[in-house]
């Protein structure tokens, strides 16, 4: 039994005990050893002979899915998103996928709360600003109050609501999937998509990446928006028409973003540096030391489950 395994964080101490069992049950395992993301090429080199694959945020696409060895039998994603994976791709091999659902949703909705913070406050450029000797002036603004409108009410979209709620917000939401009984007893507010647009100071986006959520933010949603209204994106590039938002941010449409996925990552080029008011973190959402040890013992206990033929609850392709 041979696996590979991808993702950035899968050798830190936390995930000791999931590395461990790992290493137990495979007759040899395969590491990332370039410490980022694989591309294409750099996946096939290494898949040679492998039965599972404990993917972190590596573009599985069709050509890969058509090169892989026959051997592969599951690909377990580090994570709960599997928008890197071409899905119909894998079932047309037999190649099941999994997904580790509400590990890192504590410490995602963290940092969508954390950018919310930065931005109302522009902590960074004060930062930047102290750091070179200067004492600047600034005005920010109080969450107390504001409109937060959350896309996509899943368990990010619930934590940080229950947060915002604490913080004396009003929450609105978008989820086609709405939960009722959870936004009764929270007292969050059911809307459309547009409503939440039209209504919210702050804006945060916990979706998918699929065909229906690219460019959901694009320049028509954005002329809805509030003036000054402040986006979040802990949830995938794509989902924001960065030039779109730049052109925003530089007419004072929208008053910041705070981002931590982008269309192409890592950001080399982009029309959105630069800016003020624009807050970049590098796709680290996931990266609690709490939520990697919870994404890697179920990745390492779905591609286990799936290898021994037992029954592993977290198949999205069955």
């Amino acid at each position: 039994m041979k696996i590979l395994v991808t993702p950035t964080s899968f050798l830190k101490p936390e995930n000791a005990a999931a590395k461990a069992k790992l290493e137990a049950f495979a007759d040899e395992v395969v590491y990332n050893d370039l410490g980022r993301p694989l591309q294409a090429e750099e996946i096939l080199e290494r898949l040679d002979g492998v039965d599972g694959y404990v993917a972190g945020l590596d573009y599985i696409t069709a050509d890969v899915l058509s090169k892989a060895p026959d051997s592969l039998k599951v690909i377990s994603r580090y994570g709960a998103g599997v928008d890197r994976v071409d899905m119909p791709a894998a079932t047309a091999k037999g190649i099941k996928v999994t997904n580790t659902p509400g590990t890192n949703s504590v410490a995602v909705c963290e940092l969508a709360f954390a950018l919310m913070l930065c931005a109302a406050r522009n902590i960074p450029k004060l930062h930047a600003a102290v750091e070179k000797g200067e004492w600047p002036r600034s005005q920010g603004i109080e969450l107390r109050g504001k409109t937060l409108g959350i896309v996509g009410m899943g368990a990010i979209g619930k934590n940080l609501a229950t947060r915002a709620k604490a913080f004396g917000m009003t929450v609105n939401a978008y989820d086609p999937y709405f939960d009722e009984a959870f936004a009764k007893e929270n007292g969050i507010g059911r809307m459309d998509l547009d409503e939440v647009l039209t209504t919210s100071d702050f804006i945060s986006l916990h979706v998918p990446l699929n065909d229906s959520t690219r460019h959901m933010i694009d320049a028509e949603k954005i002329a809805e928006m509030k003036d000054g209204a402040v986006v979040i994106n802990t949830a995938r590039g794509g989902i924001i028409d960065e030039q779109a938002a730049a052109d925003a941010v530089k007419s004072g449409k929208l008053g910041g973003l705070g981002l931590d996925a982008f269309e192409q990552e890592p950001l080399i080029e982009s029309p959105l540096k630069g800016l003020d008011n624009v807050i970049f973190t590098p796709h680290t959402g996931a990266h609690t030391a709490e939520a990697v040890s919870g994404m890697g013992s179920m990745a390492v206990d779905n591609v286990i489950a799936v290898l021994s033929g037992e029954n592993c609850p977290y198949v999205l392709n069955k």
